[in-house]
């Protein structure tokens, strides 16, 4: 999950903090969750043909690790040096060097990676729920098109907020966020505001704000910005009941 700079969507980047951020590997639960996606995206994207990728919400660099393991090409980005520097290390111990790493904004990210530079982006844990403004998520889509080569991939993930505003909150546990001895649940919930809380063995309690964003929203936005042949998964899987999973992955491309 990644923090983005903008104070004024979420506050995410004073959330995510250097103690936060050492606490999050527990939250993720990287061998479960790199046994259950890890091999998903990565047949995804070679599939595709693609070797040159930037995952843009890194966060501690579950993700991003699992891909360049995968024989890509990976530049991490993230909102958040705090995680950033726990990415780089969490690489390190596993013997992983990152093309490159450093803090983007996404509504900035073509300044910062350049134009037509990339072959996919990921954009996973749930991050662009992060963004609270309509017009500053489509400007950050725009960014992200730029960013990509002719014919290149987005992939973004975000939790079922449809079934959660329409149904309530439940979760199998089983994706994006497995760790053991973690309490995640929504302390308040509406159609504006999913605020969640962390619960942690040791006491520590975070919360984060989210906008809880529909599938169909996400969808048409893909679209209006100029991305083609939009395609989505249930939990890593086609076809799916849209009121039976937990996290939604729309995969979408750019012209050639």
């Amino acid at each position: 999950m990644s923090a983005v700079l903008n104070l004024n969507r979420g506050n995410q980047q004073q959330q995510y903090t250097s103690t936060f951020a050492e606490h999050w590997d527990d939250l993720v639960g990287w061998e479960a969750r790199l046994a259950r996606e890890g091999h998903f995206y990565a047949r995804l994207l070679k599939a595709q043909g693609c070797r040159k990728v930037a995952d843009i919400a890194t966060g501690t660099g579950v993700n991003a690790v699992g891909l360049a393991q995968a024989g890509f090409e990976v530049t991490a980005t993230d909102g958040s040096e705090n995680m950033l520097a726990k990415a780089r290390d969490n690489a390190a111990a596993r013997g992983i060097h990152f093309a490159e790493s450093k803090v983007a904004d996404w509504l900035h990210l073509d300044e910062v990676l350049g134009h037509a530079q990339f072959d996919a982006i990921v954009c996973l844990g749930n991050s662009f729920t992060h963004l609270f403004d309509h017009e500053d998520r489509r400007d950050a889509l725009r960014a992200i098109y730029r960013v990509l080569r002719p014919s290149g991939m987005l992939v973004i993930d975000q939790r079922n907020y449809d079934r959660m505003l329409d149904h309530g909150y439940d979760s199998k546990h089983a994706l994006c966020y497995t760790g053991e001895g973690v309490q995640v649940g929504p302390v308040e919930l509406n159609p504006r505001l999913a605020k969640f809380e962390y619960s942690f063995e040791n006491g520590s309690v975070f919360q984060l704000n989210m906008y809880p964003l529909r599938q169909n929203y996400l969808t048409h936005l893909l679209e209006d910005v100029g991305f083609i042949n939009v395609e989505c998964y249930g939990d890593l899987q086609r076809p799916y009941d849209p009121q039976g999973v937990d996290f939604v992955q729309q995969v979408a491309f750019k012209a050639a």
